[in-house]
């Protein structure tokens, strides 16, 4: 899903830069205002859980990958604000010094992975788990379904951008697009099908094992008071 240099347009790529530094400067605010010093540490596994598995990269017809990205198990734990700075973060690291999606497109994967991701699956999480009881499966079965939607949800928006580019910018006397060729009418399909019946359920397989695991172990982490649990307690909020 990463989008490389070259690929975007600079109509595309500028104004996905324009949306995320605002974004990027609310979700500092919230979480200087909002994050303890016991989530702090979370917030960088987190940052590095998503790392690590978006460098599982596989090639995917249309010029792009497809991989898991973990958005919406972060923000199930921390909030969807605290997984757009861990997928920033780490798509940052990615492309600077590992290549892995370009610079200019920074922006444009922010939004995708960082944004629409998380946010879509936190939507997705909360609402199917509305009034559930602490130990009930609802939690698991909507953290699976919620990223499974999510990661198709940010496909589906990188899947647009690339086939906005030749509307955008069509092919010149000599019929070479100077950036992203094909049409939405094969981005699309490239983009989903791969998500739809791998990667998006690869991401809810991975999703689903760590809740579960924190629903048996520390249900804290998913805000999930049970009785006869004591949940370590929290320090005062630190800024970071």
């Amino acid at each position: 899903m990463h989008i490389p240099d070259g690929y975007l347009g600079p109509i595309t790529w500028i104004v996905l830069w324009g949306v995320m530094i605002p974004l990027w400067i609310i979700a500092g605010k919230k979480l200087k205002k909002t994050l303890n010093t016991r989530q702090v540490p979370l917030l960088a596994i987190g940052a590095a859980f998503s790392f690590v598995i978006m460098m599982f990269n596989v090639p995917i017809l249309g010029g792009s990958t497809g991989h898991a990205v973990g958005g919406t198990l972060i923000a199930i734990v921390l909030g969807p604000w605290a997984a757009l700075i861990a997928e920033s973060v780490a798509l940052v690291i990615q492309a600077l010094f590992f290549g892995d999606g370009g610079i200019t497109a920074i922006g444009a994967n922010c939004f995708n992975m960082g944004v629409v991701l998380p946010f879509v699956g936190y939507a997705i999480y909360k609402l199917l788990t509305r009034n559930a009881p602490a130990q009930s499966k609802r939690y698991w079965i909507a953290a699976g379904i919620a990223s499974y939607v999510a990661i198709n949800m940010a496909a589906l928006c990188t899947a647009i951008e690339f086939g906005l580019q030749p509307i955008m910018y069509p092919a010149n006397s000599e019929g070479r697009f100077p950036y992203f060729m094909y049409p939405l009418n094969i981005a699309v399909p490239a983009m989903m099908i791969e998500h739809l019946v791998l990667f998006g359920i690869i991401e809810a397989i991975v999703t689903v094992l760590v809740v579960i695991y924190l629903q048996r172990t520390d249900p804290a982490l998913l805000h999930l008071p049970v009785e006869g649990y004591i949940a370590p307690k929290s320090p005062t909020e630190v800024p970071v």
